[in-house]
């Protein structure tokens, strides 16, 4: 996994995914839950500004993610 690798040299990263299991299982090490499929970071069934609330929130999960010091691995929830 690319990401395993930028880690290795020293850079953090987090996974935005909605595919978690499979990103548990490849060694993610900093893992955000997209939101769907087709729409991992955001709904467009939702209004513009409701949608760029959601979009904030998910992109703030992932900041928050590379902050934090991870051992093994971490699942962190935007919700």
């Amino acid at each position: 996994m690319i990401s395993q690798e930028i880690e290795r040299v020293g850079i953090p990263t987090a996974v935005i995914t909605t595919l978690v299991p499979t990103a548990l299982m490849v060694g993610a090490s900093r893992i955000v839950p997209g939101l769907s499929i087709m729409n991992p970071l955001g709904d467009p069934g939702l209004s513009p500004s409701k949608e760029r609330e959601l979009r904030r929130a998910i992109v703030l999960a992932a900041v928050e993610a590379v902050r934090d010091r991870v051992l093994d691995q971490k699942v962190f929830d935007w919700q």
